[in-house]
């Protein structure tokens, strides 16, 4: 067994799950919840098979592509990820004064609402 690296695999998906969308979901089922061992062995297990998923296609991809290229492929990604982020808050702010997040999230929301317009605003 590689210590180092089971302490490293550790640190690093501990330090990026906190605060993701995972966490504050099982802050939210956990907040409403009866029963909070359910919610703590089904958020466990759901991390658990993905994190299984994860190694098992990059076990399989390393077994098919250089080890340069999957991580060139991965930052890649990040980029193309991060830039489209970076996009999304600029255009948004843009267009603020047209469409507020709330309204655009109630559009979203209720797909039927084919004009534009959330269903709090119709007439």
């Amino acid at each position: 067994m590689d210590w180092s690296l089971l302490g490293l695999s550790f640190s690093a998906v501990f330090l990026s799950e906190l605060g993701d969308k995972s966490q504050i979901a099982a802050i939210a089922l956990g907040s409403s919840s009866k029963f909070p061992q359910a919610v703590f062995l089904g958020t466990a297990s759901a991390l658990l098979l993905s994190s299984f998923l994860g190694v098992l296609i990059g076990h399989g991809t390393s077994q098919l592509l250089p080890p340069a290229m999957i991580k060139t492929i991965a930052a890649t990604g990040f980029l193309i990820m991060g830039t489209r982020l970076i996009w999304l808050a600029v255009h948004s702010e843009r267009t603020s004064s047209i469409v507020s997040p709330p309204t655009a999230t109630l559009v979203l929301l209720n797909p039927s609402s084919s004009d534009g317009v959330a269903p709090s605003e119709e007439k």
